[in-house]
C-alpha cells in the first residue's frame, strides 16, 4: 500500500503573477512604460504611460552633492546614478502658501451680531468715543475723534484763576493753578539738562545714505570700532516710525570721531555708499 500522498494548501492556491514592469525609448525621446496591476475583481490590467523626461539643473548644497555620489547598496547595487522606478518611487514637490492672518485668531474674534446677542440684559453695547452701538476699537469714528482731541489739547481755553485750585508750590504765577516749568516761570532762567552733555557738546557724525533697514543697534556696532560710542540714533518718521535714510553717531573722544569720518565716509554698507561728515549745531542749521 502506498503511502498518501501530502500536499500543501498553499501550492493548490491558484497565484496570478504580475509580468516585470518595462520601459522602451523611440528616437523622439518619448519612453513608454508598460506596468500591470490587479482590479477589484482581481483582474490583471495593464497600464501604459508615455512620458518624456528631460534633464533639469538644479544649484543643492555640498552635502547634497556629496550624497548623490554614494554608491548604492541592497537591489540597486551596481546601478547608475538617479532613481530606479523598479525599486524608487519619486513623489511630488508640494508647495505651501501660509497666510498672515491665523484662522484661530479669525474664529475668536467673536462677530458683532454675535456679542451684542451675548451681551447680558440690560446692558448694551456702548462705544467711549461716539457712544455708538459698537466696540469702541472698532469706531469707525476713531480718528475724526482723535484729530478733533488733539486741536482741542493745543489750544486750551482760559480759566478764571480765581475760579478754584490753588497753585502749586513754585508755580510763579501759573494760569488756572497749570505747572509752570521752571524754565518758563517769571524771572527764571532755562532749566539744567538731565545729562551733563547734549548732542552738540559731543563730536557727533551725521552718517546719510543710509539703509532703511539699518537700526540704531546696527549703526552703533558700526562706528563702535573706531572707539567709545555715546550714542547712536537712526532718524525716524514719527508717525510711520521708519528710517529717512540718515543717522547721528556722537562719540566720546574727537579723535576716535575723526578716524571714524576718515574710514566711513564713502564706505560701502548694505549696497549703499554711505556719506559721513561733522554734525552741525542746531542754530547753525539751515
Amino acid at each position: 500500500m502506498s503511502a498518501a500522498k501530502t500536499s500543501n494548501w498553499a501550492d493548490e492556491e491558484n497565484v496570478l503573477e504580475l509580468p516585470e514592469p518595462t520601459e522602451t525609448t523611440d528616437a523622439d525621446g518619448i519612453t513608454t512604460i508598460v506596468s500591470w496591476k490587479l482590479d477589484e475583481h482581481d483582474r490583471k490590467v495593464k497600464v501604459v504611460r508615455r512620458v518624456r523626461r528631460m534633464l533639469k539643473t538644479s544649484l543643492v548644497s555640498h552635502s547634497v552633492a556629496e550624497r548623490k555620489a554614494w554608491p548604492k547598496f541592497g537591489d540597486d547595487k551596481n546601478k547608475p546614478r538617479g532613481p530606479d522606478r523598479q525599486t524608487t518611487i519619486i513623489g511630488e514637490n508640494l508647495h505651501f502658501k501660509v497666510s498672515a492672518a491665523s484662522a484661530r485668531a479669525a474664529a475668536a474674534e467673536p462677530e458683532p451680531e454675535k456679542a451684542a446677542a451675548a451681551q447680558p440684559a440690560g446692558k448694551a453695547l456702548t462705544c467711549r468715543l461716539c457712544k455708538g452701538n459698537h466696540y469702541t476699537a472698532k469706531c469707525p469714528y476713531k480718528d475724526e475723534l482723535a484729530a478733533l482731541d488733539s486741536a482741542a489739547v493745543g489750544e486750551p481755553e482760559d480759566e478764571d484763576p480765581s475760579a478754584g485750585g490753588l497753585a502749586p508750590k513754585g508755580a510763579g504765577g501759573g494760569i488756572g493753578g497749570r505747572y509752570v516749568p521752571p524754565g518758563q516761570r517769571a524771572g527764571g532762567g532755562a532749566g539744567e539738562s538731565m545729562f551733563n552733555r547734549n548732542r552738540d557738546d559731543l563730536p557727533t557724525l551725521r552718517v546719510t545714505s543710509l539703509s532703511t533697514d539699518a537700526e540704531d543697534d546696527d549703526l552703533r556696532e558700526l562706528f563702535a570700532r573706531f572707539g567709545r560710542v555715546a550714542r547712536a540714533n537712526v532718524v525716524r518718521d514719527r508717525e510711520t516710525r521708519e528710517s529717512k535714510g540718515f543717522g547721528f553717531v556722537s562719540f566720546e573722544s574727537r579723535a576716535d570721531a575723526e578716524k571714524a569720518l576718515q574710514k566711513m565716509n564713502g564706505f560701502g554698507y548694505d549696497s549703499l555708499i554711505l556719506n559721513v561728515s561733522w554734525s552741525q549745531p542746531r542754530g547753525e542749521r539751515t
